[in-house]
Formats: structure tokens, sequence, C-alpha cells
């Protein structure tokens, strides 16, 4: 840690909580204590993993397990697809098949686990620290420490007994930790997609995004407590029972059904990644086309040459570079880091994933920390659909309190997600 960047982190620090502050539902209600509690929470979680040697290891320990599950869903996609599953072989590095197989095979482990009770145990370990460290209601401290290793339609399901009678403040809790973190598969799929075929690269990242969906657990909470406080706290539930149902009628079944959840997702983010590539193409061809050749010969003079075209990717990194600034992003990194921001935010994280695996070999190590930790959550415009639809089909009678909180809930997790990477960079320093 330096003075520069212990000065740039408060300054990030302030200017997003003033930003949250700005758009607060009751200002007169935040609770502050709540919020001092939470930064805490993430400043010490943040030291203690990024500078205390066995704390780190512990975490290093746990990111072995997801680096482990690359090497066994290789092994079954190798059976398909032979070479092509493998990043060595002689075509390179093919998404559709090294990566979307992880997503799969994660999602019957995850299934696995939940049936055998080990994830709700995780899962009520991490909720009564937060429950008595934050002073959370039962379903909020449940819903956070899900949302650490389940994904934002999957945690609901933690507390589906308690979703018709949330208050609005709770209901922004869920929909803000769903959106500040990413889902187990996707995880997976993450660490083998930025690390390639190096296991040290893998554990790396694995480490990073871990600790990132740790950090964003609370900084989702204090993001959403600013933005819809609390007004009715004799209303909250503070029981913290784990409903019992599991996901199918024994170990066999659940498996099964984790793997057809896993193909949806995977085929989704397939989908997905095809469409929003495409229209990010299409959309530059047009500003190509209206902007040929006065603008872009405007632009290369102003920039000495650096910038020779309009593009989607030049509008977001200048649009965003203010904030990758505020977050603590070296000076050289701004415009490129500003454009990661910028897909992620508008279009979706895994877009913006891509991107970074191309920039990994020019962003400075302190600028790709921040970047990584900064997109980390599904806080994107999709996820305000995917959330009023799976949640609101637990909890019909929520639907418009949902639809309500969409744009805040979105807000909230962009704010949470880039509260952790302006911690984290200010820790690391440099």
């Amino acid at each position: 840690m330096d003075i520069t960047s212990i000065i740039r982190g408060v300054i990030g620090i302030v200017g997003l909580l003033g930003i949250a502050f700005l758009f607060s539902s009751d200002k007169s209600k935040i609770d502050w204590k709540l919020v001092g509690i939470g930064i805490t929470i993430q400043i010490i979680l943040a030291l203690l993993v990024i500078k205390v040697p066995f704390v780190r290891a512990g975490f290093e320990f746990v990111s072995s397990f997801f680096v482990a599950i690359l090497g066994y869903s290789t092994a079954g996609a190798k059976f398909l697809f032979e070479d092509l599953a493998l990043p060595t072989g002689k075509l390179g590095f093919l998404f559709a098949f090294q990566v979307l197989p992880t997503i799969i095979f994660f999602s019957a482990v995850s299934a696995m686990l939940f049936y055998l009770g080990i994830l709700q145990k995780i899962v009520f370990v991490f909720a009564k620290a937060m429950s008595k460290t934050m002073g959370l209601s039962g379903p909020e401290s449940l819903a956070a420490a899900g949302n650490i290793f389940l994904g934002q339609t999957e945690s609901p399901f933690l507390i589906k007994p308690y979703l018709e009678n949330m208050t609005r403040s709770e209901i922004m809790a869920l929909m803000t930790g769903g959106m500040a973190t990413i889902a187990g598969g996707v995880f997976a799929a993450y660490v083998g997609f930025l690390g390639g075929d190096d296991p040290e690269k893998q554990l790396m990242f694995a480490t990073h995004l871990l600790t990132a969906s740790v950090l964003s657990a609370p900084a989702a909470i204090v993001a959403a407590k600013i933005l819809v406080p609390e007004t009715t706290p004799e209303e909250v539930n503070q029981n913290m029972d784990i409903p019992k149902e599991r996901i199918g009628a024994n170990i066999l079944d659940a498996i099964t059904n984790g793997t057809t959840d896993g193909l949806k997702l995977a085929v989704n983010v397939a989908a997905m990644l095809l469409v929003f590539l495409a229209l990010k193409e299409m959309a530059n061809g047009i500003i190509n086309l209206i902007c040929e050749p006065y603008v872009n010969n405007w632009l290369a003079s102003v920039t000495d040459g650096s910038v020779t075209k309009l593009s989607l990717e030049v509008i977001f990194g200048f649009l965003f570079a203010p904030i990758a600034w505020l977050l603590g992003v070296p000076t050289n990194d701004l415009l490129s880091v500003g454009r990661l921001l910028g897909e992620k935010t508008i279009v979706n994280e895994f877009v913006a994933y891509t991107s970074m695996r191309e920039m990994i070999d020019t962003l400075s190590p302190k600028g790709l920390l921040i970047a990584t930790y900064a997109l980390c959550g599904f806080s994107n415009f999709s996820s305000i659909g995917i959330q009023i639809g799976g949640i609101g089909s637990l909890a019909p009678s929520q639907r418009v309190t949902l639809s309500e909180l969409g744009i805040k809930a979105l807000i909230g997790g962009t704010i949470a997600c880039f509260l952790t990477a302006t911690i984290a960079g200010m820790i690391v320093g440099g």
C-alpha cells in the first residue's frame, strides 16, 4: 500500500457512496452505521486476503477447487470433442468447446452439493456472520450469502418462503446482491477463459474472482441500504431457516437436473455472446460509415494517431474513463478499462471479459486487477428482466416492486462491484 493509492481509494469510495446517496429514495433514513460497518468489513477482508499469507493460502486452496473443476470438465469434453476441447490443440482456444462444458459440469456439481445439504451449510455460516455484524434480517443475510455461491435466479430459492412478505428494502438488497456477484458455473468458466491452459494463471484469476464475490456481498448491502433504506424495521423477519427442499428425488436425479440447467445456461451464454458481439460489430460498421472520413480524420489528429476510428469501444472508453479513474486505474489504462466498464454495464460481463482477455498482456498489473474485480457481477440491463421474471415467478405479489426497483438495483450492483474494485486497487497499491 502507498499513500497515493490510499488517497485515490478514499476518493473512489466517497465518490461511489456519493452517487448512491444522490439516487437514495429516502436520504433521512439511511443507516450510516450499517454503511460504515459494511465498508470496514470489505477493507478488513481485502487486507486479510491480499496481505496476510495464511488467509490468502486458504482462499487459494478453495480456488484450487475451481481449477480442478476445469480439469475434470475437460476430461468429459475431450471424450466428445477430442482435441477441440484442449487449449493446446491444433486449433488453439475454442470458446464453445473449452468454456461452455465447464458451465454444464459445474452446474451438475452444484446441484449435487445442494442435494447433499453441503452448500446450504456453507451459505448459513456466511449468512450468520453477516446478520451479526451488519444487523440484517434473516432473509437478507441468506440471500446475500447465497449470492456468493449461487446465481441471481438460484439464490432466491434459499428464501422462497419469505419472499412474499419481504419489505421493499429487503427486495432491493436481494436484487442488488444478485447484480453484484456471479454464479458458480460462470465463475469456473471465467477462470478457464482468462487463465487459459496455465495452472498458475488459472489459480490467480480464481483467487481474485472468489475474493471479488465475497467482498461484493457486504458492498451490495451497503449500496442497497443507501438507495432504498429500511423504513419499516418492525416488519422484517429474523428467521434464518433454509427450506429443506431438494432439487431431485435422489442424488442422480439432482445431478441430472443440474446438468439440464447447466446446458440451458451454456446455450444461453453462447447465444448471448453470438448476438451481442455481432450487434457490436454492426454498430461499429454503422458508426464508421457515418464518420468516415471526416470525423475519423479529426479523431486521429486530436489523439495524435492513437485512435483512428470512432467505435463503440472508443465511445465507452471516453464515457467511462472518469469512473475508471475513480476506481484507481492507472492513467495509461483509463480508456481501456473505461471501455470494459462500459461493455459490462451496457452489454454484459461476458462480453467485457472477452475484451479483457485480449488486453491481458497490454494492461498494467493494477489495471488488470481492478478490471477483474469491477467486471465480476451480473449488473447489466438484461439482468433486470432476468430478476423480474425469476424472482417474480417465486413471489408474484412482488412483481410490481421488482419492476420499480430494477434500475436502482442495476445502479446498486454496479456501485457494489466498483467499491470492491476500488478497495482491492487501494490495498494492492502500485
